[in-house]
């Protein structure tokens, strides 16, 4: 949650947004119960927890260390139109103050943004805690409680500065040992699933080796002179004046029409095998070092060319090429798994997840995504 991160947290969760976090809370079935605003399969977000995260969320985006906290409460956000009217710079000379519509406007703005920042994040903390054992994964209090020291050890080397960070973050101590067990639960789920899908069979090495053999050699490359023209007359006259002991680049750069290297004097210092006009290339890799050869006629002209050089191709085996092809294959056998682990996560636990009216976010089955007007573009959100 954007407005909840901070130094002390900077646990980036392997399964990302949608596995985020987890949060404690006693279990109880049938309905979204009296004190809860949301119901994860049998574990309820209660309305304490959320207020509890909202107070967090507004203390994170407070704008300077000194500023008031106000978490805006609908439906009149009395204190929060009342802090806006307080702090809100002077207008300039000639301009309005605000009205206290545009004020509650602007609260009724915020409110639903840390709403459903709120909602998403506890939410998603449920997910990850209610999957974990479907897949065997557990965290013990011991793992937890390590890596919260080493973390707090590593961003707080003193006590007064982790003592001034829950002060001014609005968290305790509880909420950042479920941080941390979050991240280790999730990291552990990201482990078991690139583990047990992402396996790659010696045939699918052979496979990709054949189908992209020219991704493990260098091909073979030649230093060539060349020499284009319109017509196979001019072509040969040009011949005959580098045979009469002019210098192929002299008569290049007085009668080729190729751009590319006519104020080089024909020069094409490494061309490959493959890469030239198909006539012209045949009879580039076909032909002996420095011989003149031409007319070649072409799509393009009449070519005459001279080998100067030529560096030889290589190829890797497939024993050289096998542990570079498995680790390719692996990472993206790993990612198309853990892609639609998610995909089938994220529907499975979406199906679980029961919101009160006015509490309805993203990952509420209740959730009906904005209706677009196709005259003018525009969005209507349902009401929750």
């Amino acid at each position: 949650m954007r407005a909840v991160v901070s130094k002390a947290l900077r646990l980036t969760s392997a399964l990302g947004a949608v596995l985020f976090a987890l949060v404690g809370l006693s279990a109880c079935g049938g309905g979204i119960p009296g004190n809860a605003v949301v119901q994860v399969g049998s574990s309820p977000i209660t309305k304490a927890t959320f207020d509890h995260w909202m107070s967090v969320a507004a203390t994170s985006s407070k704008t300077s260390p000194t500023a008031k906290v106000v978490v805006p409460e609908p439906p009149n956000y009395t204190a929060c139109i009342a802090n806006l009217a307080a702090t809100t710079p002077k207008p300039a000379k000639g301009q309005k103050a605000p009205t206290t519509q545009q004020l509650k406007s602007q609260c009724e703005t915020q409110y639903k943004t840390l709403k459903t920042e709120v909602l998403g994040f506890l939410v998603s903390l449920q997910w990850v805690i209610g999957e974990a054992p479907s897949l065997g994964v557990k965290v013990s209090d011991a793992e937890v409680k390590k890596q919260f020291v080493k973390i707090r050890t590593q961003q707080f080397p003193s006590t007064a500065e982790f003592e001034k960070f829950l002060s001014t973050s609005g968290q305790t101590v509880s909420d950042l040992l479920l941080r941390v067990k979050q991240n280790l639960v999730s990291q552990k789920i990201q482990q078991k699933i690139l583990k047990t899908r992402g396996k790659v069979t010696q045939a699918e090495i052979q496979k990709y080796y054949n189908e992209h053999k020219s991704s493990f050699g260098t091909p073979e490359k030649r230093k060539v002179e060349i020499i284009l023209t319109k017509t196979e007359a001019a072509a040969a006259a040009a011949k005959k004046e580098v045979e009469s002991g002019k210098s192929f680049a002299s008569v290049a750069k007085k009668v080729s029409i190729d751009p590319t290297s006519k104020a080089s004097g024909g020069l094409l210092p490494a061309v490959i095998k493959g890469q030239e006009e198909k006539a012209l290339d045949t009879a580039i890799f076909s032909s002996t070092k420095n011989k003149l050869e031409g007319p070649i006629k072409t799509p393009f002209g009449y070519y005459l060319f001279e080998v100067l050089g030529t560096t030889t191709g290589s190829q890797q085996t497939l024993a050289q090429a096998q542990s570079s092809i498995k680790q390719q294959l692996t990472a993206t056998q790993q990612q198309a798994a853990f892609a639609k682990f998610v995909k089938e996560f994220k529907k499975k636990w979406k199906a679980k997840t029961d919101c009160r009216s006015g509490y309805v976010v993203e990952d509420c089955k209740q959730y009906k995504a904005p209706k677009t007007s196709s005259a003018t573009g525009a969005t209507t959100t349902p009401a929750g």
